[in-house]
């Protein structure tokens, strides 16, 4: 395990045989528990030592050393062992699975291309070629993938031990299509407060899983009508897990190039607009104002319970489409949208009618989102007293600091000494902003408060409002207040020790960014849900036809 090769070929200089013994119950040799660990240079010299049939030694999983290379993803140790052996790469294990398939499934980009270009493909079946497919698409390998379906285009139909297709696992990862780095914290605050989504340049080209899906699609939709609608049915629809899931580029390709893909329902007949509804899936959504007329027909769909699609925007969203915002009172305003847009949408008709429990689309609503609906009345009643707490505070603070000047007054006039410095200027002019923004806040956290109905709409504009306000007119305050205490210093050290007031400015500078970064994604949140969510509905560019 230490890769101790010095000590290590003493052993087996004086005990030849040494290199095939098993060490371990499982059957595991020396070079097994080498490669595993991962020491090159040990591997590399041990395999010098050893015969061509030594390498094909197994444990009792069926596993050979070379087998640990792949899982390991080292390909200096593959190609130290296939250079001695060049029959590894088709010694099956347990499973029947060659180092290949090992490889795809746990991920190891480099290893995968190179054993993919040393697999006898001839002794590959049909089975082993899906399972391969199928394991780089799990693991995010569309280059790898995509090589393989265009060497073997019948692998679009094909259906592993589970029943599903290739294009069943990409309906299952939106984030195929979405691009994987993580995005700079500031532009994560820019999509934040931005009207308009602000996407990677690189989502901007078809990446290798977009090409992917449109290969893989185009040999399906070759096949007869009766072949397709079996495919994306069986053994689950994958149009309407992509819906559940927001997976709209991989949607809005298989429509583009199949269109009777919109009539497609679920066993509660839900279409994929009926499913973004339930699952609030804006973006999904959104592709019903580009079919035209065929809205119209689809969206009066109702389930086995007489549900329409009001009382689908009546439900409440899961927690993980919820949790997109912070704060119930966000999560109750971003319900109530959903809801008013699909109720513009339907007929007036729909809005009262009922289901089999006997509720209305509102009566369901209310039902779901009563719990919901205190706890954004608690949080709207707690976030606006503990800044109040704050806006009053400051205001004390800079109330007295305006009565009491620093450097005094002089005694006859009432003059303040230091009236003349500019420093001084500075400190009055800050103080009085800290003064009045700071009781402007109050006055707004009061009026949340106490004032306030928390009826239903209140939460769309009116509440997120008057937060947002009342958070900028604090956070105003406290920067008023940093700059009218770091004048003072200014004023007080003018004439001495220079360093100190510049250090206390520093400081204050360090306070300010500290609570903006740690209140902007707040901030951002409700700039976006008081005046930018309603955007989020009807797109400026159409992405399907």
């Amino acid at each position: 395990m230490k890769g101790d090769w010095k000590t290590a070929k003493g052993i087996f200089d004086l005990f030849p045989t040494a290199v095939r013994l098993t060490i371990t119950p499982g059957g595991d040799t020396t070079l097994h528990i080498a490669t595993a660990a991962k020491h090159v240079h040990f591997v590399e010299e041990m395999v010098k030592m050893m015969e061509p049939e030594d390498l094909e030694l197994q444990n009792k999983y069926l596993n050979t050393a070379f087998w640990f290379a792949a899982a390991a993803g080292i390909v200096g140790i593959a190609k130290a062992m296939l250079r001695k052996n060049e029959i590894l790469p088709m010694i099956r294990d347990y499973d029947k699975m060659t180092p290949l398939h090992v490889a795809a499934l746990l991920g190891h980009s480099e290893m995968v291309w190179y054993l993919y270009n040393k697999t006898d493909h001839e002794q590959l079946n049909v089975c082993d070629w899906v399972k391969l497919l199928n394991a780089c698409i799990s693991t995010d390998l569309y280059d790898v993938a995509w090589d393989i379906s265009c060497h073997h285009p019948t692998l679009a139909v094909e259906r592993d031990g589970n029943g599903e297709t290739a294009l069943h696992l990409l309906a299952r990862k939106p984030s195929a299509f979405s691009g994987g780095d993580q995005i700079h914290i500031w532009n994560t605050f820019i999509n934040s407060i931005s009207c308009k989504r602000v996407e990677h340049k690189k989502n901007l080209r078809p990446n290798k899983s977009l090409k992917l899906v449109k290969h893989l699609w185009q040999q399906v939709i070759v096949q007869p009508h009766s072949e397709i609608l079996d495919l994306i049915r069986s053994p689950s629809p994958l149009l309407l897990v992509a819906a559940e899931l927001g997976n709209t580029v991989f949607l809005t390709e298989l429509i583009a190039l199949y269109p009777d893909l919109i009539w497609e329902v679920d066993n509660h007949n839900r279409s994929i607009f009926h499913i973004a509804v339930l699952h609030r899936q804006e973006n999904i959504f959104n592709l019903i104002y580009e079919i035209g007329s065929m809205k119209d027909l689809i969206v009066p769909y109702k389930d086995e319970n007489d549900n329409n699609i009001l009382h689908l925007a009546g439900r409440l969203a899961p927690p993980r489409q919820r949790n997109i915002v912070v704060g119930a009172a966000l999560q109750m305003q971003r319900e109530l949208l959903w809801f008013r847009e699909v109720e513009k949408m339907v007929l007036p008709s729909f809005r009262e009618r009922k289901n089999r429990d006997g509720e209305t689309p509102w009566d369901l609503f209310t039902k779901e989102h009563k719990d919901l609906m205190k706890e954004g009345e608690k949080w709207m009643r707690e976030t606006a007293a503990q800044s109040m707490l704050v806006a009053t505070l400051i205001a004390t603070v800079v109330f007295a600091a305006a009565l009491t000047v620093p450097g005094g007054s002089n005694q006859d006039t009432g003059i303040p000494v230091l009236l003349r410095k500019k420093s001084f200027i500075i400190f009055a002019v800050s103080d009085a902003i800290a003064l009045f923004t700071s009781l402007t806040s109050i006055l707004v956290f009061l009026s949340i408060v106490l004032t306030s109905r928390y009826a239903d709409d209140d939460f769309l504009e009116l509440l997120p409002s008057r937060l947002m306000f009342g958070l900028i007119t604090l956070f105003i305050s406290i920067i008023s207040m940093m700059v009218t205490f770091t004048a003072t210093f200014f004023l007080l050290f003018s004439h001495g020790v220079t360093w100190a007031p510049i250090l206390v400015a520093v400081f204050a500078f360090l306070l300010v960014t500290l609570y903006f970064s740690m209140q902007c994604r707040l901030w951002a949140h409700i700039i976006r849900a008081t005046y930018c969510s309603r955007l989020i509905f009807r797109p400026r560019k159409h992405i399907l036809y």
